[in-house]
C-alpha cells in the first residue's frame, strides 16, 4: 500500500491519484471543495445568521420552523444545541431502523429533554429491514448501510414535505467527512439501485419501507416542494473534539469511541465486514478528513490506525447479536462473508438518470437564479 504524505488515505482507494509529493488527489480536491462551501469563520458566521433569519420567516404561524434529523450521534446531537442556542424551534425526527445502541438511546433522550423539543421516532418495520439487509449481505456489495442511510433520508424529507416543513437541518459536514472515495461505495438514495439489489436476492416486497426517487431527489423535493436541507456546521469552525467535550458538559452526553457507534450494524459493518471483505478501513477517510480540517496531526491519525479494530471478545459479542437479531446462524453468516463481491455498478443503478436530472436541476437553478444544493 502507498500512503498519502499528508493525509492517511491510501491503494485501497483504486482510484487514488498522488502528486510529485506524494499528497493525494482527496487532499487537492477538500483544498477546493472547501473554498466553496465551508466557511469556519467571520463569513461563515455571516452567512449562518442569515439562513436562520430565513428559517425563522418560513416557520411564522408554525409549530416548528424546520426539521432536525437526530441519531444520537455527534454531530446531529451538536447541531441540536446550537439550534436551541439560536432560538429555532425544531421538530426532531429519529429514524429507528432496530440497530440502536442503548447509549445511542440515552443521548437521544438526554438532548431532547435538554433542549426542550418535540421528539417524532420513525420506527421502521423490522421484517422489511431484515430482508433488505440479507438481501446486501447476500449481494456482497461493500456499502451494507444503504438499508439504514436510505430510509433515514427518505422518511426525514418525506415528513419535513408532508407536514410543509420547508428547511431540513443535517449535521453532515466537511470538517469531520470532508473525504471519502467514492470508487468504494455508490450513493445510498440510488433508489433503482436498492430495489435492484432486493428483487434479485429476495422474493418477499417491501411493505412500508421508504424510498426517494431519483426525481424527487434533484427535481421534486427541491423545486417543486421547494424543501431545503442546510447544513449548519459547515458556517461555523466545528471541532469535533470540542462538540464531544461541549456536549458532555451539558447533556452529560456520553461518546460511543468510535465514529457511528450509535448503530450496532454500522459498528459491525465499518470495523469488521469491511476490512475483512473488502480491505477498507473507514478509519482512514474519518481520520484523513480531521487533518485536512485542522483537527488532528498525521502522525497522531497513524497512531489511531495502528490501534486493533476490534477487541476479540466485543467482536464475538457483536457477531453472536448480529446473527440472533437477523435470525440466521453464525455459518450462515460466515458463508455470507465469503460470497463473491459484487460492485454497486454490477446491478441497475441511477447512473444516467442522475446525470440527466442533475442537468436538469442546473438548467432550473440558472433560470430561477438560486442554487439548489441536495445532501444525503
Amino acid at each position: 500500500m502507498t500512503i498519502c504524505s499528508n493525509c492517511v488515505m491510501d491503494t485501497s482507494d483504486p482510484d487514488i491519484v498522488f502528486d510529485a509529493a506524494g499528497v493525494c488527489n482527496h487532499c487537492r480536491d477538500f483544498v477546493e471543495v472547501s473554498a466553496k462551501r465551508w466557511f469556519p469563520n467571520a463569513e461563515g458566521g455571516r452567512r449562518l445568521q442569515e439562513i436562520v433569519g430565513a428559517i425563522k420567516a418560513a416557520g411564522v404561524g408554525q409549530e416548528y420552523d424546520c426539521i432536525l434529523g437526530l441519531s444520537g450521534g455527534v454531530d446531529s446531537s451538536y447541531l441540536a444545541v446550537k439550534a436551541r442556542d439560536w432560538g429555532l424551534r425544531p421538530l426532531v425526527v429519529h429514524v429507528d431502523a432496530g440497530w440502536n445502541s442503548e447509549l445511542a438511546v440515552a443521548n437521544i433522550e438526554n438532548v431532547v429533554k435538554y433542549c426542550g423539543y418535540d421528539l417524532h421516532t420513525h420506527v421502521v418495520d423490522w421484517e422489511d429491514m431484515r430482508d433488505l439487509q440479507l438481501s446486501y449481505l447476500r449481494a456482497g456489495v461493500a456499502n451494507q448501510d444503504v438499508p439504514q442511510d436510505h430510509v433515514f433520508f427518505a422518511s426525514l424529507y418525506r415528513f419535513a414535505t408532508k407536514n410543509r416543513i420547508r428547511y431540513v437541518l443535517s449535521g453532515g459536514n466537511l470538517a469531520t467527512e470532508g473525504i471519502f472515495p467514492k470508487s468504494w461505495q455508490g450513493s445510498a438514495m440510488d433508489e433503482i439501485n436498492l430495489k435492484a439489489i432486493h428483487s434479485a436476492y429476495s422474493a418477499r416486497p417491501l411493505k412500508s419501507y421508504d424510498t426517494v426517487s431519483c426525481f424527487d431527489y434533484y427535481i421534486g423535493y427541491p423545486f417543486l416542494k421547494k424543501m431545503r436541507v442546510i447544513r449548519p456546521l459547515n458556517y461555523m469552525p466545528y471541532s469535533k473534539e470540542e462538540a464531544v467535550q461541549e456536549l458532555k458538559e451539558a447533556i452529560n452526553w456520553r461518546p460511543y469511541g468510535r465514529k457511528h457507534g450509535e448503530s450496532l450494524f454500522t459498528k459491525l459493518f465499518q470495523n469488521y465486514y469491511l476490512p475483512t471483505k473488502f480491505g477498507y478501513d473507514k478509519r482512514r477517510p474519518h481520520l484523513s478528513s480531521l487533518i485536512v480540517s485542522g483537527q488532528m496531526s498525521r502522525e497522531e491519525a497513524l497512531r489511531q490506525l495502528s490501534e486493533p479494530l476490534y477487541e476479540p471478545r466485543e467482536l464475538e459479542l457483536d457477531l453472536n447479536y448480529l446473527c440472533k437479531k437477523l435470525r440466521i446462524t453464525r455459518v450462515q453468516f460466515e458463508e455470507l462473508m465469503v460470497v463473491p463481491s459484487h460492485h454497486y455498478t454490477d446491478f441497475p443503478n441511477w447512473g444516467k438518470r442522475q446525470r440527466l436530472l442533475k442537468s436538469a436541476q442546473d438548467l432550473v437553478a440558472r433560470a430561477t437564479g438560486r442554487r439548489v444544493s441536495v445532501y444525503s
